[in-house]
């Protein structure tokens, strides 16, 4: 099957690791991509420290149709300032991209790439973001998400086109906001920031098992294990969320999210492209 050519929505992880950027990949940062109009629509969600460059690896920054940040913790959102520079001065400049997130993210990236904050405000005004609703149609995508459980406004978000959808946790803590969005999606890109049977702070992160719980209970056709950080062990995070839904009965497949992971879901069907 190829990508640039089958149906459906086709995932590629950028970025994958939790907390900070790690030595093997970028922080939060992944992107779908769908046919439209004889080309292919681009939606970058999240976009962490280390992803801008990844990112060129895919796809020509000024071809990204619109970013949409799931919340605006640092590993999130902070490489958007390298996607302003390129925005302005590289050799296909100028360029724009439609940006979605919660209340006040042109705010919170000018604060970040500003020096002066008496400029915060033109940064702002230079890259007006739309606030999540419930739904909302990004080029060809109906995007629709929900507020999920962490200590900062945060967001699941869920992409459809046709019968295809997947569906981004965000970071978040159990909830059943996760669970009600998620339910029936053919991919959940699910955080797994907290090692299971450690004490955590709580209304945070979810854990292996809690996110392997919350693929189950939506009913959700695969799940995909991101946002691990760095210092913790991604493939074993990986085995225990497979050892909890294969306990439960459950048969869906289960991947480790890293690098160039490209996953096309389409109607009832997932399959792994690279």
């Amino acid at each position: 099957m190829s990508a640039s050519s089958a149906e459906g929505l086709t995932l590629t992880v950028v970025g994958c690791t939790g907390s900070a950027s790690g030595p093997d990949a970028p922080a939060s940062c992944y992107l779908v991509q769908a046919p439209h109009e004889g080309r292919r629509f681009s939606l970058v969600l999240d976009l962490g420290p280390g992803a801008f460059g990844a990112l060129c690896r895919v796809v020509d920054p000024s071809e990204a149709d619109a970013i949409g940040f799931s919340h605006l913790h640092a590993d999130h959102c902070l490489d958007f300032g390298s996607f302003h520079v390129a925005a302005h001065y590289s050799p296909g400049a100028p360029f724009d991209v439609e940006l979605y997130g919660p209340a006040g993210t042109s705010e919170r990236l000018g604060r970040a790439y500003e020096v002066d904050p008496a400029d915060v405000g033109a940064f702002a005004a230079r890259w007006p973001a739309r606030t999540w609703q419930p739904v909302q149609q990004v080029g060809p995508l109906t995007v629709r998400t929900a507020r999920v459980h962490h200590p900062v406004e945060a967001y699941a978000v869920r992409v459809e086109l046709g019968g295809a959808s997947l569906t981004f946790s965000g970071d978040t803590a159990p909830c059943a906001a996760l669970v009600d969005l998620a339910r029936g999606t053919d991919l959940l890109l699910a955080e797994a920031g907290h090692p299971t049977g450690v004490a955590a702070t709580p209304g945070v992160h979810l854990t292996p098992v809690e996110a392997a719980e919350a693929a189950r209970d939506a009913g959700a056709g695969a799940l995909v294990l991101t946002h691990v950080s760095p210092w913790f062990d991604a493939a074993a995070f990986r085995d225990e969320a497979e050892a909890t839904l294969r306990a439960a009965g459950g048969d869906q497949p289960v991947l480790r999210a890293e690098p160039g992971l490209t996953v096309h879901a389409t109607a009832g069907s997932v399959s792994v492209l690279r």
